[in-house]
């Protein structure tokens, strides 16, 4: 493998969702954000530079993200001008319903200990399996359980039942659930 395929796989690895997250911010459009990440990913690598450190690619992707929204806004505006005649309207729900859910996460986090919250966020935020929060934190692997389970249960006294969270907090392998879904049941205010 090329150093910089590896340099490419590192970034997207550690730091796709931010990446995603910052073009979302410029288009505010999350398919959108994710073709220019793509984009500017191919305008990075293309050339098959080497000598790239992991630690400095991700500013020459954030501004290939940049250039590449601000060369397609006058293309994306004539495209809306026209859009609506020929495409279905994208009309989907917005964060605004898990926004306070968001908010109530956050509070039952702040009541863990330091030790319960780096597991749960290491859990269910970093997907990481039990393995390696154990070896992240230099705890056995039975300690993470407890650490988890008692976490789940102090912030289910402050969320209410979460059935997801008592199953994914002692699973061995990635399952990619969103924390706020484990953590609030999948409810909406």
């Amino acid at each position: 493998m090329a150093a910089w395929e590896s340099s490419l796989d590192e970034l997207v690895r550690s730091r796709g969702s931010a990446l995603v997250g910052y073009a979302y911010l410029l288009c505010g459009d999350r398919r959108e954000a994710e073709d220019l990440v793509q984009d500017a990913l191919v305008k990075t690598f293309s050339r098959g530079r080497s000598g790239f450190e992991p630690a400095s690619v991700e500013g020459y992707v954030r501004r290939a993200v940049l250039t590449t929204y601000v060369d397609g806004f006058r293309r994306r505006r004539r495209w809306a001008a026209v859009r609506h005649l020929v495409a279905p309207d994208d009309v989907g729900p917005g964060p605004e319903a898990s926004t306070a859910d968001r908010i109530d996460v956050r509070s039952a986090l702040a009541a863990l200990s330091p030790r319960e919250r780096a597991c749960i966020v290491l859990r269910f935020y970093e997907d990481l399996t039990v393995p390696a929060i154990a070896e992240a934190l230099a705890l056995s692997q039975g300690s993470v359980k407890r650490y988890l389970s008692d976490g789940v249960h102090r912030m289910e006294g402050l969320l209410g039942p979460m059935p997801k969270a008592h199953a994914a907090a002692t699973e061995q392998g990635a399952d990619g659930i969103d924390v706020v879904e484990i953590v609030t049941g999948g409810r909406t205010r």
